[in-house]
């Protein structure tokens, strides 16, 4: 059996950093280096991966439509082995409550730092967005944990996405009407256009709400709690073999549940439509069961080692590609090796920034420095 370094914080679940380091890895610059492999590499098979690599232009599902999701499913599985256990072990509910409070204050103001709060301009800034999006998730789903048990956290999550349908198509719209899932007449584009202010980033060419708007928070937070029910599944007993098998028959039964429930309420990443959190989750469900086995089943880590760097520090390299120009760095010392190179030069940049940005999580990884907000 293989291990990680003993520099490993302790008491880690080491695939879900693994798998959050994964998920990480295509948002820091994984994505963009396999794009440019694909445009160099021209062919029919590698225009439809390269697709994959782009969120789906309204209705439908990509690769890269799961990378939110499981980011937000990832959150939510470490909750029992942070929140629950210390709950268990009679740790004051205040200082948790506080604690939680506090976690979710930073990450969101961290969010608007991202998106130029230091600007100082009020009407053009961005108030939602991931990392805000992260923080209500994690603030809204600690709350559930905090008040209910795992029967009352899966009723809670069929709850919000039943209700979350019926609001999307039982709410008349201003001009629209009901039930109206077009990108200017749904409910959360105009939820966001009448009552967000500030800038908003809009569904690409479309000019209605925002990508991570209001509204969405809602059934984000569902995505979360799928993943704290898959934490509490994790913190049994029960024979790690035995985990990973229903993890497999969780994931197997979502897919088939959003595939159905698609056919009512369309799949769809910008809205986070209903169907669209259980179909997302079934991937997320099969990623763990596939990573759990390998790492903590299996005992096979050393692969796995350059993912957990990654995650073990997933908000800061976030927030530092914002501020830390890591493109400028790598033009510097891959100018003469990228000029050699041709029509390879993208790529070969783009494995540069990548290589800096884990270097940099290295050096930290290194120092036992691990940001948490």
């Amino acid at each position: 059996m293989s291990t990680l370094s003993g520099d490993m914080p302790r008491g880690r679940v080491v695939s879900l950093d693994a798998l959050r380091g994964f998920d990480m890895f295509w948002i820091i610059g994984g994505g963009t280096v396999f794009v440019r492999l694909f445009e160099y590499f021209d062919t029919p098979v590698t225009r439809v991966l390269k697709e994959q690599l782009e969120h789906a232009y309204w209705h439908g599902f990509h690769f890269e439509d799961l990378i939110f999701p499981l980011f937000l499913f990832i959150v939510g599985a470490s909750m029992p082995f942070s929140i629950s256990k210390r709950l268990e072990r009679g740790d004051s509910r205040n200082g948790l409550y506080w604690h939680i409070v506090k976690r979710t204050l930073i990450i969101y103001f961290l969010g608007l730092v991202y998106y130029g709060f230091f600007e100082l301009d009020f009407a053009n800034q961005r108030y939602v967005g991931v990392l805000p999006r992260i923080a209500m998730c994690y603030f809204l789903a600690s709350m559930i944990v905090m008040n209910s048990g795992i029967r009352g956290q899966a009723i809670w999550t069929a709850a919000i996405l039943l209700l979350y349908w019926a609001a999307m198509y039982l709410v008349p719209v201003p001009g629209y009407g009901a039930g109206n899932i077009t990108p200017e007449g749904n409910l959360s584009a105009w939820v966001d256009v009448t009552f967000l202010p500030g800038r908003m980033n809009h569904y690409g060419s479309y000019m209605y709400g925002d990508t991570t708007g209001f509204l969405g928070i809602i059934p984000s937070t569902a995505s979360t709690l799928l993943g704290i029910l898959a934490g509490h599944w994790l913190r049994t007993d029960r024979p790690m073999t035995e985990k990973a098998k229903w993890l497999i028959i969780a994931g197997v039964a979502c897919l088939a549940v959003g595939l159905v429930w698609n056919y009512g309420f369309p799949i769809n990443k910008h809205i986070w439509s209903s169907s669209f959190v259980v179909f997302a989750g079934g991937w997320c469900f099969l990623l763990l069961a596939l990573f759990y086995w390998i790492i903590d089943v299996k005992g096979w880590q050393k692969w796995a080692f350059p993912f957990v760097v990654i995650g073990l520090n997933p908000i800061t390299i976030y927030f530092c590609d914002r501020i830390i120009d890591f493109s400028h760095t790598s033009d510097f010392i891959l100018s003469g090796i990228g000029r050699l190179s041709g029509d390879f030069k993208p790529v070969v940049f783009a494995i540069g920034i990548l290589a800096l940005k884990w270097l940099f999580l290295y050096f930290l990884y290194k120092r036992k420095i691990f940001l948490k907000a």
